[in-house]
């Protein structure tokens, strides 16, 4: 479940980007493709290159004075909303940035120097109970309000954030003193997030907190969606921890998470929030497990490995069945999660996009690329789908947002923070497990994983 404000405000917010001022696009030189000839790419080669290329988001159009990861970029509109960087999304950047020290994308001082900036901009941003809020002003760190009532902390991409922050101090701590002091740094911000204060005292974690609005909105995190991490971290921290029944009874709902359903052969395993036959869209399957490694992860009802995997293969032969008949649908063009969508005029949108009802015939590039530790064949054909038709679907910082190969292949000429770093990283965990590697080997997360009875 993607926060259901999202699904429904953005639909009628417009989005906007902007793109440095001191930056130009160089085009990328393909082979002619004059039809028949199409060109050939190989797997590698097609991964160094989605990675360098979807590493320009977070580069080359960040936020120009706080180095962070905006919310979204419309290449064809970018005179407007500048300055919102996105909480969640800059901690998928923060990881992203680490990919491109280790690829060769940038030196590891200009990495360095990046990261410094985007931590320091942390530092002096508002927060709320030690948690940030959704959007952020990149000209000085005060609160974007996301809707009327969220104006305060969010936990969730609060979390997504930390996760980030997590893997800085482990890849810098044992490096130069500067090094080691932006480690100290990105390690403190994490741990000063008030965990416990979302609680209300209750044995579940809630969404959000406004200084003006209390607790108002009063979302629970409960599973199965994108929010497991929060509940990771929540337990792992060392000065604001939760108790374990705060996990079991919050997301866990005490072990009614757990599903029965089977489709085309695998078990759901759990309770998908709104998406029970299918399971909900795939972003469900990447956002907690860009750092928290899912590979042998299992709490005392299910093992998380299986739940993505599952998903992931449900998803794709949904789309293989194509039971709505949508065009080029199949083994190579698959993938359904929430991203910009198509609206009934054919204008930009956005939807949460997942099998059933919800599949209105829009593909989204990330959903496929960013599932590869789950099902590396599957993406993969997708990823040279999608590499086949780069003159449609790649732009200034990656392939682009969404299409519809059904609806004259329609394409949202446009980004979203949180789509494009799942695709980064996630391949990049897929190849090296650098980013799992990372998280995973960080003290307090262990802790906070052996406190809620995971093995790992």
């Amino acid at each position: 479940m993607k926060k259901y404000a999202v699904l429904w405000i953005l639909v009628m917010f417009v989005f906007y980007s902007c793109k440095k001022d001191d930056y130009t696009y160089t085009p990328i030189v393909f082979p002619v493709d004059n039809g028949a000839i199409i060109p050939t790419i190989g797997d590698e080669e097609l991964l160094n290159f989605t990675q360098r290329e979807t590493f320009k988001y977070f580069w080359d159009f960040a936020e120009t004075n706080s180095g962070a990861a905006r919310e979204r970029y419309h290449p064809n509109n970018p005179s407007q909303d500048a300055h919102v960087v996105a909480t969640g999304g800059t901690g998928f950047g923060l990881m992203s940035i680490i990919v491109g020290i280790e690829r060769g994308f940038v030196t590891k001082e200009q990495g360095y120097m990046r990261l410094n900036k985007i931590i320091d901009f942390l530092t002096a941003a508002q927060r709320f109970h030690g948690a940030w809020p959704h959007w952020i002003d990149g000209r000085n760190g005060n609160v974007i309000p996301f809707s009327a009532q969220d104006n305060g902390g969010d936990l969730v991409e609060t979390a997504f954030l930390a996760q980030g922050l997590i893997c800085v101090k482990e890849y810098f701590k044992n490096g130069n003193d500067n090094e080691k002091a932006l480690s100290n740094k990105a390690d403190g911000l994490w741990k000063g997030v008030e965990w416990n204060w979302y609680t209300q005292n209750q044995n579940v974690l809630y969404w959000h907190w406004s200084p003006n609005n209390n607790f108002n909105i009063n979302m629970q995190l409960k599973g199965y969606n994108e929010v497991l991490i929060t509940y990771i971290l929540a337990a792992a921290s060392p000065d604001f921890g939760i108790a374990k029944i705060v996990y079991t009874n919050g997301w866990a709902s005490n072990g009614s998470i757990k599903s029965t359903n089977i489709k085309y052969g695998h078990p759901l395993i759990v309770k998908h929030n709104g998406a029970i036959e299918y399971g909900g869209p795939l972003f469900w399957a990447h956002y907690s497990y860009l750092g928290l490694n899912p590979n042998n992860l299992a709490d005392e009802f299910v093992n998380y490995w299986d739940v993505n995997t599952n998903h992931s293969k449900i998803n794709y032969k949904y789309c293989v069945e194509n039971p709505k008949g949508f065009k080029d649908y199949g083994e190579n063009c698959w993938g359904l999660t929430a991203s910009y969508s198509r609206n009934a005029n054919g204008s930009i949108g956005y939807s949460g996009h997942k099998p059933g009802e919800e599949d209105i015939g829009v593909i989204s590039p990330t959903a496929a690329i960013s599932s590869m530790p789950y099902t590396p064949t599957e993406s993969l054909k997708a990823l040279h789908y999608f590499y086949k038709n780069k003159d449609k679907l790649l732009g200034p910082a990656g392939f682009y947002d969404a299409f519809s190969p059904h609806h004259n292949f329609w394409v949202a000429d446009a980004y979203l923070a949180i789509d494009q770093g799942p695709i980064i990283i996630m391949i990049e965990n897929y190849r090296s497990k650098l980013i799992w590697n990372l998280f995973m080997q960080n003290t307090e997360v262990k802790k906070g994983l052996t406190k809620l009875g995971f093995t790992y």
